[in-house]
């Protein structure tokens, strides 16, 4: 609450005067005329500008229109003095609508209750669902009319707020909801500065500017109009705000000759000059007033504040500075409330919080930021008071709030090891912002306040866990290691946990002599059983190929050791993925959802590792579900490299289903987030999908170019864990593009550089490699060999491809009867992933060896677009329209529009035959296929999931 420019009143929405004339905008009022019509293409538009230039005013007017068209409005204004207070907003947006939140779904409704700090205390909302929560009730609002949902100053908006409703802003194309976003320029709005249509209002040119000076009831003339165009720049509120002062000046003394000055400066001068000669209870009401929060002034109003028919108002509303609006009282402009609080005293300003403080004795968070705003020196009794707002805060979800009635606290403590030790908890808590320097400058602050070790380590690692999900990998590194060393000695365990922050980003990077760094730390730091397992972490995420054999003997005693910790469970799962134990990282992932449901605002440290585990597995729905949680998780927190990882995941499914255009879209959105020499996991994996899409297609040529660049010239991985499992893929292209000499080498390289520390799958996939590039009298053996282990049906499509690999070979050595079991088998398990491309290439390959393959059911799906399968799938499984939208972040209305879309493509009429069209079919082309060829081996299932409903389905698309 250290400044006062908010408005009070517009949580009541501004009274439109009416004199206040738009003029010179005739386009901007147009634009946002069409965007309020009922045919506007965008759903969302954000208008910025300056103060002043009429942001608020030309709101006004497409409210008007809408409200006169039918339309539902909701609207918040931000205020900076609540900006602390979490989900503040959010509340003031939706407090019109109660019966609408309380009619929201069960875990809506309670992680709405829990931000509004309605329900019972937990450990707060999943930012997601809050997210989820506004936007199924501004779809279900628009059930009955449009909605219009005007935000103004979003500037001022606390950070959970302005999260929830980005989330919302991003997926209302489709929605009868229009939102209108009021912001100051140059301003950084998480979640919203991207691909939002913006609308900028810059100076009103001279006409315009002429014009409204020839509207005001005293228009300026010559010399003293000259400087008002001079001085107002264009500025709408300066234009007018100066000719007032001209005129009052002209009624008393003469205008001061001198200028011009600052305009900020010299309006605020202006407003603060009005105060002259009101009256004492005026003066005493407009300071109250102006120290006041939105959401104070029910409570004040009635306990102290003058209401709106007191006449101590009146000599304010002459002098312009308020305006009465219904039962209440707002200021005109945002900065005469800056003035008013400005102008006054320090001590007059501690007097009105205090006396704001006691009326708000039953709101402990409001009476504890005002009693923060009344100390000029440290109390520590409201620093307490701050550290339990922090606490509430924390668990209704809002980390920005927590953070800085934290840091405020910190302000207040007397004593500095108290002062730090509340700086480096507000630093763990700003880590959940996203916001990486407001990090630094906590971790800053509690240095120059203590000199305490085992403080300024915890306050090092705090500012490690956001460091390590940037792109900065370099310089993150050698922040993360130097600070590591230094601790090494005298903080071992901080030490170790920084040292398990570098082995992160020395995934993402790939940089060898990372490896070496962290290789000298770990022989540095002492080994004892508490911290075996953070130890076998940085040794499995740093060099997972080097005593693989020993890594993963620990995984069981690592897997018992975390029954009792969940949390641990996503960890020795990533641990598990990057060994290649595939299908125990799954199950170590599905157990810690069951019993831990990761809900946190951040992405975890190599979080992608899930998703990766997921697609290898043959999940693929799961795969694209995790991605499009960590893709929202990490645009709210303005983490690109999150969201690089999830795209390159999303790419590689979207290429092997067959949508090639959509996966190479995914795959250069995440190469134009990251920079290839600072992340080449992300590169890596980003060409392994571009090349899989190429593949798609039969662009050999283009799949070739595009997986050579895993590999460095001269042969090497571009990425020690990535690259690796492209060789088979490579070897693929490069034969059908007759550039398999070079990628011999390639394999043989990599082959020998793995040596027995191979994992089976890496083995197989070598042996693919070696026999599609082996001259075909000598590639039978390596196929067999790449079948040989029966764990390998864990990679579903891996295994598929070289089924289909070995069946080519076989027919094409006329071997047909042996290429017809292969073949079944690998058509079925590309039909049950879904695998278009791949299912058209067996079933070509099995008419040619005489296979009666009919055309199944499930090609129907392929006239789907990627989400519209995804939703699809879903509803087969059971889940409801709401269910939907919770795991895709969609509302249920645009579930329904897209199952309504699907139907007729799919030759359905009811939602009950959904489950006959994705499972009962391919048991129907299985046993077609079946009759005419043995199978050559059980397959497991590789991609079906345990229902999340058991009830009978639906019939509509509407559920």
């Amino acid at each position: 609450m250290d400044e006062h420019t908010g408005d009070r009143g517009a949580v009541m929405g501004p009274e439109l005067d009416p004199g206040a004339l738009i003029v010179g905008r005739d386009a901007e009022l147009a634009r946002l005329f069409r965007a309020v019509d009922s045919v506007s293409a965008d759903p969302v538009l954000m208008l910025v500008g300056d103060v002043g230039t009429g942001k608020s005013a030309l709101l006004e007017h497409a409210v008007l229109r809408a409200e006169a068209a039918g339309a539902r409005i909701l609207r918040a204004a931000g205020s900076e003095s609540e900006a602390s207070l979490a989900f503040s907003a959010l509340h003031q947006l939706l407090r019109p609508v109660p019966a609408e939140v309380d009619g929201l779904p069960g875990r809506q409704r309670a992680a709405m209750q829990n931000a509004f700090g309605e329900g019972p205390a937990t450990s707060g909302p999943d930012p997601m669902l809050v997210g989820i929560a506004v936007l199924s009730l501004l779809s279900g609002l628009g059930d009955h009319h449009p909605v219009l949902v005007v935000l103004d100053d979003v500037q001022w908006f606390d950070r959970a707020s302005l999260d929830a409703l980005s989330f919302a802003a991003r997926r209302l194309a489709g929605e009868p909801v229009t939102m209108l976003i009021g912001a100051r320029d140059g301003d950084h709005l998480p979640g919203l500065d991207r691909h939002v249509p913006t609308l900028t209002l810059g100076p009103l040119d001279n006409a315009a500017a002429q014009q409204l000076l020839d509207l005001q009831p005293k228009s300026p003339t010559g010399h003293t109009r000259s400087r008002i165009l001079d001085q107002a720049g264009g500025n709408p509120l300066a234009l007018v705000e100066l000719t007032r002062t001209a005129w009052a000046h002209d009624t008393a003394a003469p205008l001061p000759t001198s200028g011009p000055l600052p305009l900020t400066d010299h309006l605020e001068r202006i407003f603060a000059a009005r105060l002259d000669n009101l009256p004492a209870s005026t003066t005493r009401a407009l300071l109250l007033l102006a120290a006041m929060d939105s959401a104070d002034s029910a409570v004040a109003a009635s306990a102290g504040l003058p209401r709106a028919e007191d006449a101590a108002w009146l000599p304010a509303m002459q002098a312009g500075l308020v305006r009465r609006t219904g039962r209440d009282v707002r200021f005109r402009h945002p900065l005469v409330r800056s003035a008013v609080y400005h102008a006054a005293s320090l001590a007059a300003q501690r007097e009105a919080h205090l006396v704001l403080a006691e009326l708000l004795r039953d709101e402990p968070d409001r009476r504890a930021w005002h009693l923060a705003a009344a100390s000029p020196y440290p109390d520590a009794a409201v620093s307490a008071e701050l550290e339990r707002t922090a606490g509430r805060a924390r668990r209704r979800g809002g980390h920005a709030a927590a953070t800085q009635a934290l840091q405020r606290a910190a302000e207040l403590a007397p004593r500095r090891e108290d002062s730090a030790q509340l700086l480096v908890e507000a630093a763990a808590a700003a880590v959940f912002t996203g916001d990486i320097a407001w990090v630094e400058e906590l971790v800053a602050a509690a240095h120059a306040r203590t000199g305490d070790a085992t403080l300024l380590a915890s306050a090092a690692v705090q500012a490690g866990r956001l460091a390590v999900l940037t792109e900065r990998h370099t310089m993150v590194f050698s922040r993360l290691a130097d600070s590591a060393e230094e601790l090494t000695v005298s903080q071992p365990a901080a030490a170790l946990d920084l040292v398990a922050g570098a082995a992160v980003v020395r995934f993402y990077s790939g940089q060898d002599t990372q490896r070496h760094r962290i290789q000298d730390l770990l022989r540095r730091l002492p080994v004892n059983a508490s911290h075996a397992g953070l130890h076998t972490w940085v040794r499995a995420v740093s060099d997972p190929f080097d005593d693989r054999a020993r890594l993963v003997s620990l995984l069981p005693q690592l897997t018992a050791e975390a029954q009792a910790r969940p949390e641990r469970l996503t960890t020795v799962g990533i641990m598990a993925w990057l060994l290649d134990e595939t299908p125990q990282a799954v199950r170590a992932f599905d157990e810690a959802f069951d019993r831990w449901e990761l809900q946190g605002a951040l992405p975890e440290g190599l979080g992608g590792a899930v998703a990766w585990a997921y697609v290898e597995r043959g999940r693929w729905e799961q795969a694209r579900e995790a991605c499009t949680r960590t893709t929202a998780v990490g645009r709210a927190a303005g983490l690109d490299h999150a969201v690089a990882c999830a795209a390159t995941v999303d790419a590689t499914v979207l290429a092997f289903q067959g949508h090639a255009p959509s996966a190479r879209t995914r795959a250069e959105d995440a190469l134009a987030l990251i920079d290839p020499l600072e992340s080449r996991s992300v590169f890596v994996y980003a060409r392994r999908a571009l090349g899989a899409a190429a593949a798609a297609e039969g662009a050999y040529e283009t799949a070739y170019d595009q997986l050579r660049m895993v590999f460095t010239a001269d042969g090497a991985p571009v990425h020690y864990h990535a690259a690796y499992p492209a060789l088979a893929d490579l070897a693929a292209a490069a034969v059908r593009c007759g550039r398999h000499e070079e990628v011999v080498a390639i394999v043989e390289r990599s082959a020998s550089a793995l040596a027995d520390n191979a994992s089976p799958r890496l083995r197989a996939l070598i042996s693919r490699a070696r026999g599609l590039l082996a001259d075909p009298e000598d590639a039978e053996p390596h196929f067999r060999a790449a079948l040989a282990d029966p764990v390998l049906e864990y990679w579903p499509f891996e295994y598929a491809q070289t089924l289909l690999d070995l069946a080519e070979w076989l027919r094409r050595r006329r071997r047909i009867a042996e290429a017809r079991g292969p073949l079944t088998e690998a058509l079925e398990i590309f039909r049950r992933l879904g695998a278009h491309p791949w299912i058209e290439r067996a079933r070509a390959e099995s008419r040619a060896a005489g296979l009666d393959v009919t055309d199944a059911a499930p090609g129907a799906l392929a006239e789907l677009s990627p989400q519209q399968q995804q939703i699809i799938r879903l509803a087969a499984r059971g889940l409801t329209n709401r269910e939907i939208g919770e795991k895709l972040f969609l509302s249920p209305r645009t579930v329904s529009s897209h199952l309504y879309r699907s139907f007729p493509k799919l030759g359905i009429t009811a939602r009950s035959q959904l489950r006959d069209l994705i499972e009962g079919t391919l048991a129907t082309a299985a046993h077609q296929e079946q009759g005419h060829a043995r199978p050559w081996k059980q397959s497991p299932d590789v991609s079906r999931t345990p229902s999340h409903r058991t009830g009978p389905a639906t019939r509509t698309w509407q559920q």
